[in-house]
């Protein structure tokens, strides 16, 4: 079993549970004991991971179907939990969305929702649920951004833009709450099995579950990101530092152009 914080009979929240990197890292939480709370859109298929974790784990579960796109959802979230007294051991910041496409055909109204998904929910929630577990000297923020973050990638050019947020955002936090007894961290999947990324799919996809268990690892060390796959952490370094930025940005275009946007 991958190595995980001692989560036994505390609480995580996780956020875009129920499909890809979400669901396999509740799957693996629930594993090592943790009670949960699941966030994402779809009550339905929030109730349908909630109990199949309930009878397989027999932890508890709580749902919450909130589209955390709309601006008060953080804030609801954060309400319910206080309400219902539940002291949140671990964030998972998981949910997010992807636009595939030229930014001039990109409806800016979709653009602007993704960046209120991807950005504005994570960094609020971080913020809510943060100050609690620095007051009890013991918690974790996993965030969840992507090899994009370290490149300018053509026709993903606002959601590569988002996780570039998340990968500092989380860097400066990381920093700012040293010694506290808090981890927070950012892992960067690359190409990845799941229906977010479908219309982007790439023979070298790796699978939620290998996701899921680099970043619980990652917990467990004292870096403030870490790449999934080895084969993505070249590439992050290559086009992320040895090449420059204006030469990555023509190079992506190409590749995507080729290996995506003609099938």
């Amino acid at each position: 079993m991958t190595t995980a914080p001692q989560m036994k009979g505390r609480t995580a929240v996780v956020t875009g549970a129920t499909s890809g990197i979400g669901a396999e890292i509740a799957d693996q939480l629930a594993g090592h004991g943790a009670h949960l709370v699941l966030v994402a859109r779809s009550a339905e298929l929030l109730e349908t991971t909630a109990a199949r974790l309930r009878v397989q784990y027999g932890v508890d579960v709580l749902t919450a179907p909130l589209d955390l796109a709309d601006r008060d959802s953080p804030r609801l979230l954060s309400h319910r939990l206080a309400e219902a007294g539940i002291e949140v051991e671990m964030l998972v910041n998981n949910a997010a969305v992807n636009q595939l496409g030229a930014l001039a055909d990109t409806d800016p109204m979709r653009l602007r929702a993704m960046l209120e998904l991807n950005v504005g929910a994570l960094a609020e929630l971080t913020a809510r649920l943060l100050p609690g577990m620095v007051r009890r000297g013991r918690g974790a923020v996993l965030n969840i951004s992507s090899t994009g973050a370290y490149q300018p990638t053509p026709y993903m050019a606002a959601y590569s833009a988002s996780k570039s947020f998340v990968l500092s955002f989380t860097q400066a936090v990381w920093a700012e709450v040293a010694g506290t007894g808090v981890r927070v961290v950012a892992v960067a999947p690359g190409p990845t099995d799941t229906p977010m990324n479908a219309a982007a799919a790439t023979p070298r996809e790796r699978q939620p579950a290998d996701v899921a268990r680099t970043a619980l690892s990652a917990l467990g060390r004292r870096r403030p990101a870490v790449v999934d796959g080895g084969g993505n952490a070249l590439q992050t370094f290559v086009f992320g530092r040895l090449m420059p930025a204006a030469i990555a940005a023509r190079l992506g275009k190409r590749i995507i152009e080729s290996s995506i946007l003609r099938r």
